[in-house]
């Protein structure tokens, strides 16, 4: 029989304890089916990032009408190819990010013409940690967006 070393055993544990963790499914999470775009929040904070409420990243900003803003949305979604609309209306946009591995991040997008942004909740599908994955992702969405609005305005 094999023996392992205290540490190797400790790191053995400790990978299988990330691992189950990973593929948990989070606990009260609410689909966002029937959702007014109200309801931004994370529930689980290790798993999303949001627009709205603490540690919040700041929203996208558009010029000119939603409907401008919702196309320049569009343009942006297009530079991501793992990106699927799910669902979209006159305010909201539903997306699903698939990552190599097989998970899935939902990208809820509301736009508010009254203050000309997109604020937007993104949040890991499965599990309790996304790792960053949300925040990288909509830090990098977000300098595309800023670039969409810039190729428009030099146009």
């Amino acid at each position: 029989m094999r023996h392992f070393s205290k540490n190797k055993l400790i790191t053995v544990l400790a990978v299988a304890a990330w691992l189950s963790g990973c593929t948990t499914a989070a606990p009260g999470l609410k689909t966002t089916a029937g959702m007014s775009g109200d309801d931004l929040g994370c529930t689980i904070p290790t798993n999303c990032v949001t627009t709205v409420g603490s540690n919040a990243m700041l929203p996208l900003r558009f010029d000119g009408t939603v409907a401008a803003g919702l196309s320049q949305l569009r343009a942006t979604l297009a530079t991501f190819p793992e990106a699927v609309v799910t669902r979209a209306d006159d305010q909201l946009v539903e997306v699903v990010f698939a990552t190599r591995a097989g998970f899935k991040d939902t990208v809820l997008f509301r736009a508010d013409a009254a203050d000309s942004k997109i604020d937007f909740r993104s949040r890991s599908d499965f599990g309790l940690y996304d790792f960053g994955k949300n925040r990288d992702r909509m830090t990098d969405f977000t300098a595309r967006f800023a670039q969409q609005a810039r190729e428009r305005s030099s146009k």
